[in-house]
């Protein structure tokens, strides 16, 4: 200790400082350093949830733009498969118009081809009875009296060959 006091320093004193600096140093600990420490580990945890949560977010963003992806890729698929059965059943049913309006075609030229036969049977038949009477009445005119019935039948197919 005399070396001490040689040296200028009071050993009570010295001794009296180091208690204080003790009694500061809990003081700061307890009531400073602690609360600030407890502050920072509690901020640093809030921080890693928060970048933790960031990164979950990002990865179920990323999930999310994935399935709506895949979804528009069907949706796409799922139209593109409407529009081509929707553009198929359309030829086919402009298939099936030509068809059956040619068949109505066809139908109406048939009856069309009966009554103009039928007609021309009946204009034949009326013209044959015509010439008939024609030749019934040249023939009289010709010959001066009437024939009988067989003799007009006879006549009549005889001028009509």
């Amino acid at each position: 200790m005399e070396l001490l006091n040689n040296l200028g320093v009071n050993g009570k004193l010295l001794l009296a400082q180091l208690v204080n600096f003790a009694i500061l140093i809990w003081v700061l600990h307890k009531f400073a350093y602690g609360p600030i420490l407890k502050l920072l580990e509690t901020r640093t945890k809030k921080i890693e949830k928060g970048l933790k949560d960031a990164e979950k977010s990002q990865k179920k963003l990323a999930e999310i733009e994935e399935k709506e992806e895949k979804v528009l890729v069907k949706a796409r698929k799922k139209a593109q498969e409407i529009i081509k059965k929707a553009e198929e059943l359309a030829v086919e049913n402009a298939n099936e118009i030509v068809i059956v309006a040619k068949e109505q075609t066809e139908k109406m030229l048939d009856i069309s081809q009966k009554q103009i036969k039928q007609e021309k049977e009946k204009i034949l038949r009326e013209v044959k009875s015509e010439i008939a009477t024609l030749v019934v009445s040249a023939s009289e005119k010709i010959i001066g009296e009437k024939l009988d019935s067989e003799k007009d039948q006879e006549l009549i197919k005889h001028s009509l060959k």
